[in-house]
Formats: C-alpha cells, sequence, structure tokens
C-alpha cells in the first residue's frame, strides 16, 4: 500500500513538474516592435521627447485582439533594419524595403499610407519625378535617407545643390528666406508645421505614395500563420480611425 502511496505521490510530482516545463517553454516573451526613431507622421513628442508615432495606437488594437504580450522600441533606421535583418527584432511596420525580403514576411496588403511630397512656389516647374530635380537647389531634413530619391539628389552628377535643414519648421523657414526652390517632407510633418506657421504661396507636388505593411521576422515561431492571424484582425479594423485618434 505504501509503494502504490509513494508510486502515485512520484507521478503526480513528475506530472506537474513536466507540465510546468511546458507551460514555461509555451509562454513566449513579449513581441517587440521596433521602429524608426525619426517619423514621418509627425513633429509631435511623447512626455519622454519621443517623437509619437501614431502606428503604435494600431499595434496596440491589434496585438491585444490577438492576445499577444507586446513592447515597442524606436531606432536609428539602419540599427532597426540590421535587428530585423538578425532577427532580434521581430515585428515592424514599414515601406516594402528590398532589403527585408529576405528575412522577413510582409502582408499582403497596407495598413495605411502617406506621401513624400516636394514643396514649391507656384509658378515654380512642377516636379513628377526624381529626374526633375537635376539641377535644382533642395531643401532636405537631416536625418531621413529618401531612399531612391536621396541616393539621386546626393549624386553629384545630378548637380542638386542641397541644403540640409535641422527639423521640418526650419526648412520651411529657410524656404521663406529664398535658400532654396523646393523642399522635401512628408505629409503629416510638413502640414503640422503650416498650420502653426503658414507659409504664403506655397504649392506641392505628390513625388511619391508610400504604403506601409505589416513586417514580421521569418525566425519569429509560427510567422507565417501569425502574420495571416495578424493581418485578418487589422482587416476589420477601421485603421484610419486609430491613427487618426489623439
Amino acid at each position: 500500500m505504501k509503494k502504490l502511496f509513494l508510486s502515485v505521490v512520484i507521478a503526480t510530482l513528475f506530472f506537474t513538474i513536466v507540465s510546468s516545463a511546458r507551460a514555461a517553454d509555451t509562454k513566449r516573451p513579449p513581441i517587440e516592435y521596433g521602429y524608426p526613431d525619426v517619423s514621418v507622421w509627425t513633429t509631435e513628442r511623447d512626455s519622454d521627447g519621443l517623437l509619437k508615432n501614431p502606428l503604435l495606437k494600431l499595434a496596440d488594437v491589434m496585438f491585444k485582439e490577438a492576445g499577444i504580450e507586446w513592447r515597442s522600441t524606436a531606432y536609428p533606421a539602419k540599427r532597426l533594419f540590421k535587428h530585423l535583418k538578425e532577427g532580434v527584432t521581430p515585428f515592424t511596420m514599414l515601406v516594402r524595403a528590398p532589403s527585408l525580403q529576405e528575412c522577413c514576411l510582409f502582408s499582403e496588403n497596407p495598413v495605411t499610407s502617406t506621401e513624400l511630397r516636394v514643396y514649391r512656389r507656384p509658378g515654380t516647374p512642377q516636379i513628377s519625378s526624381q529626374k526633375d530635380l537635376a539641377g535644382k537647389k533642395v531643401i532636405t531634413i537631416r536625418g531621413y535617407s529618401y531612399g531612391g530619391l536621396g541616393r539621386f539628389i546626393r549624386d553629384e552628377k545630378n548637380g542638386v545643390a542641397i541644403q540640409e535643414a535641422t527639423n521640418h519648421m526650419a526648412a520651411f523657414q529657410l524656404f521663406e528666406r529664398n535658400r532654396g526652390d523646393y523642399i522635401i517632407d512628408y505629409t503629416g510633418p510638413a502640414e503640422e508645421v503650416l498650420a502653426k506657421n503658414p507659409v504664403g504661396s506655397i504649392a506641392y507636388d505628390v513625388l511619391t505614395r508610400l504604403d506601409v505593411f505589416l513586417v514580421l521576422s521569418k525566425d519569429y515561431p509560427d510567422a507565417s500563420n501569425l502574420l495571416k492571424k495578424l493581418e485578418k484582425i487589422v482587416a476589420g479594423l477601421d485603421a484610419s480611425e486609430i491613427l487618426k485618434a489623439k
């Protein structure tokens, strides 16, 4: 009888230990959402001095509905891409960057979009492609690479005279002082600056529409199914209203 009792106790302890170990294995740490520390969305900062990222609000709703714990970290762009390629940072929301195609999965549909605009004075030649900026005086904003456009305007053979501004506000101030004929800026920050400090007689051309996708590391456990789950959740949300909410 004692042997039977001892066997039951040992079996129970073994089952408890195995169950606890399995539960520990299935308990994943919070997924990290890494995002660029320069914003294409806003000039506003939070209480910690970080530029606000409206996509964080969308991520919060999405991950809560998915039942996934998460955290966010702002990184310089180069470090963010490095972390994504290495699987250190498993999740972000970005444009469909070719350099991430091998390491990451992208959602089939974009979750939102923005525009890269070229601001100018009325009567100044319109800009419909990056080639139209050759030989022009252009104001850029420090911290932005502008992708392929940035490589074009920084290539000396294209003869672009670049005046770099320290921030969005400074860019439009330089424009008012005739330090450049064109400003390259994103919709959100530019509209915020112009709402607070209007610049008379200014127009713009949309150079590029930038679609933003869910991006998930291929190394993340069950990445393909998780991305499909997140896509389904986002498809059922009113993303535009979430992103506009204060």
